[in-house]
């Protein structure tokens, strides 16, 4: 069987990005099997003899090569890759600064342990979080491995500063798998379940979810602050930590002025308010940081995923005053700033530069919500487009409810998803109730590749 689109292809003359990128994979859907194909299943079958079961994939093709935006199965199937391994690839697959960076260090050396002998690469890399993070004062960084131990490092650090105990996150937020980051989640299945008990004194406040709640920013802000002050009090509430525009939650993007009108309320009251850029941050959204669209300059902003390009990395970096709380040794750990992830996070912050990344979110953007307007009103299912830059998303409705109830579609959803991963499009889905399909591809996706994913979606549709 064939499914391909050869016309598809961006050559390097044609590339979207500035510095004309030369791809070593055709940018094109090609689809020569079964999905998944006959080396994908023989290598599942040896996965689920010794991988632990509670390790899922979305899709059981195993991927051999992978670059720009598009991903290549053993069995040579390409994939149009419209999640960038969840908003990690966002300079593209093995873009070829990034790779090289991290060859040559890993000639110099691997790993000494920036806490025993340290060096300039780790430096760095807080030099440039610190100019590229929202804000004009002084600001200090602390790298470690993961988003979810950004997170825990994050509450502990503000925890620390204010002496307070208790941590508020919002509704339909995510924040990742460890004890602490768990008990922060909105949707327990199937991060928490079975897991417990969870930890203590974390709260869940309402959010700014305009599509569903109708409030502008104000009044949901006031609402939020009404649930902080009444249920935790402000005494006792060390931080808030937000999702400037929520991930896993379905991609909401909250009313304007409700962010900063958060920040006001926890700069008045000595609240730590943790920007949680994991999953918006490093140029996704057209803009260094997601917080950049709201206005919101939070006191710490927590960076991972895109940040190295697929190296293990992930940063807590905020008010000098507020990073430097902690006593000496009580933050870091063995891997944390790996000198092969931070030379390719300095790649990653150079290539956006270099490459006008910022400029291609928006491109994206443009062609994605253009191309999805089409299918809004071609299918009342779509309920609404929402998002910034390469972070897009619809959400999904039962007909003829999108102007009044809004009844989620999980089994839309949920159809849509396994049609395109059949077609070559890899698409993944989000929200609370199951409903929301997102579109985090890296900036390396071509307007070309744009048109014929949205080809495949409105088939799926078609087909529903």
């Amino acid at each position: 069987m064939t499914d391909t689109l050869a016309s598809a292809a961006v050559p390097a003359s044609s590339a979207p990005a500035s510095s004309a990128p030369v791809y070593t994979v055709p940018q094109e859907r090609k689809i020569v099997t079964a999905i998944p194909g006959p080396i994908s299943a023989e290598l599942h079958r040896r996965r689920l003899a010794v991988v632990s079961g509670g390790v899922a994939s979305m899709l059981p093709v195993y991927i051999t090569k992978a670059n720009g935006a598009i991903i290549v199965d053993v069995d040579g199937n390409q994939f149009i890759d419209l999640g960038a391994g969840i908003g990690v690839t966002t300079v593209g697959h093995t873009e070829t600064s990034v790779v090289a960076a991290a060859v040559e260090q890993a000639e110099d050396f691997v790993h000494t342990l920036f806490t025993v002998t340290p060096y300039e690469e780790y430096v760095r890399v807080c030099e440039l979080l610190a100019e590229h993070t929202p804000g004009d004062f002084a600001k200090k960084s602390v790298l470690v491995n993961s988003g979810a131990e950004g997170v825990e490092n994050g509450v502990k650090i503000a925890r620390k500063y204010t002496g307070r105990r208790a941590v508020a996150v919002l509704d339909h937020a995510y924040h990742g798998r460890t004890v602490l980051t768990m008990a922060m989640n909105y949707k327990a299945a199937p991060y928490a379940t079975g897991y417990g008990p969870l930890a203590s004194d974390v709260y869940h406040a309402p959010s700014s979810y305009p599509y569903h709640d109708g409030l502008s920013g104000t009044d949901a802000a006031a609402r939020t602050i009404g649930y902080l002050e009444k249920v935790i009090g402000a005494a006792d509430l060390a931080c808030l930590v937000v999702e400037p525009i929520q991930g896993e939650g379905g991609f909401m993007v909250p009313a304007e002025g409700y962010l900063p009108a958060l920040q006001q309320w926890c700069t008045a009251n000595g609240v730590v308010m943790i920007a949680d850029e994991i999953q918006s941050g490093m140029a996704r959204t057209g803009k260094y940081f997601a917080s950049e669209h709201f206005g919101w300059v939070p006191d710490l902003v927590l960076s991972a995923k895109g940040i190295a390009g697929g190296f293990p990395l992930a940063g807590v970096t905020g008010r000098a005053e507020i990073m430097d709380a902690s006593q000496p040794g009580g933050l870091g750990g063995t891997f944390g700033g790996n000198p092969v992830s931070c030379a390719a996070a300095i790649a990653v912050f150079d290539a956006i530069e270099n490459n006008n990344l910022l400029g291609e979110a928006q491109r994206i953007e443009a062609s994605l919500t253009a191309g999805l307007t089409v299918l809004k009103d071609k299918y009342d299912i779509i309920g609404e487009i929402r998002g910034r830059g390469a972070m897009i998303a619809i959400e999904l409705v039962q007909p003829g409810t999108g102007d009044t109830t809004k009844l989620p579609n999980a089994a839309a959803v949920s159809a849509i998803s396994a049609y395109a991963s059949q077609h070559g499009v890899l698409l993944l889905t989000a929200g609370t109730y199951g409903s929301v399909l997102r579109f985090l591809p890296s900036l390396a996706l071509s307007d070309a590749l744009i048109a014929d994913a949205l080809s495949v979606i409105d088939d799926a549709i078609a087909s529903l």
